[in-house]
């Protein structure tokens, strides 16, 4: 496994931002816990992993990664576990597909914590369900996948209210579920690189995802293989 010069993993988006996957997560999340007051000043933690935020409404918005190559001009390389900004600097704060790979995990929510201003949003996603673990965890740096419950409860401990919290790629499950299954069945190979599907595949996902998100604008969805939070500092 190749590792950036931080000694974390290189982001998988980096090498393939055309996935179909990256695609579907940013009007996922725009449609589950997009809604709300526009910020002004936003912090977007793990910016370098995918197109994730451009449906953001922010007066300014600092972008922030351990990996500098997925920066673009202005961006700021550090860790989640020691955010490089005072207390209370921003009013909102993303982390997409971060703190599944930070550890200790009460670490990362404690400094998301401390740089947002008191009732500031907090907008989290993280890969779903500890029995889906797989290879691909492995060479991408994980060191969990959560539940709702264990999402939310690690949330509350480190002083955030929920004030959604649902899954996302339900519509895909039954083909993330099957993907998994046949990751165990085969030598494990340790392989970050996504498998990529026929371009007919990818725009079938694709479709999928669009009538879901139709559905999350209105309600939870009970299951997926991803959970998506938005909470708020107390």
């Amino acid at each position: 496994m190749r590792l950036s010069p931080t000694g974390q993993p290189w982001s998988a988006s980096l090498r393939q931002p055309e996935y179909w996957w990256y695609q579907a997560r940013s009007f996922l999340l725009e449609a589950s816990i997009g809604n709300g007051v526009p910020a002004a000043r936003a912090l977007d933690v793990g910016s370098a992993d995918g197109p994730s935020v451009g449906w953001l409404e922010a007066g300014r918005l600092v972008s922030l990664d351990v990996d500098p190559q997925g920066l673009t001009h202005g961006g700021v390389c550090g860790s989640a576990l020691a955010l490089p900004f005072r207390d209370a600097t921003f009013d909102l704060v993303s982390a997409f597909d971060v703190l599944e790979h930070c550890e200790p995990e009460s670490g990362a929510l404690g400094e998301l914590h401390r740089v947002l201003t008191p009732r500031g949003r907090l907008l989290l996603s993280v890969p779903a369900y500890q029995w889906a673990w797989s290879d691909h965890d492995v060479a991408a740096g994980h060191h969990r996948r959560y539940t709702r419950d264990r999402l939310v409860g690690a949330l509350e401990g480190a002083g955030f209210h929920v004030d959604r919290c649902t899954h996302i790629f339900g519509a895909t499950f039954p083909m993330f579920a099957a993907e998994r299954l046949a990751r165990r069945l085969r030598p494990r190979r340790n392989e970050a690189r996504l498998p990529t599907p026929p371009p007919a595949v990818s725009s079938m996902l694709l479709g999928l995802c669009r009538v879901e998100r139709r559905w999350l604008r209105r309600r939870d969805l009970p299951f997926g293989s991803s959970v998506v939070v938005a909470a708020t500092r107390v």
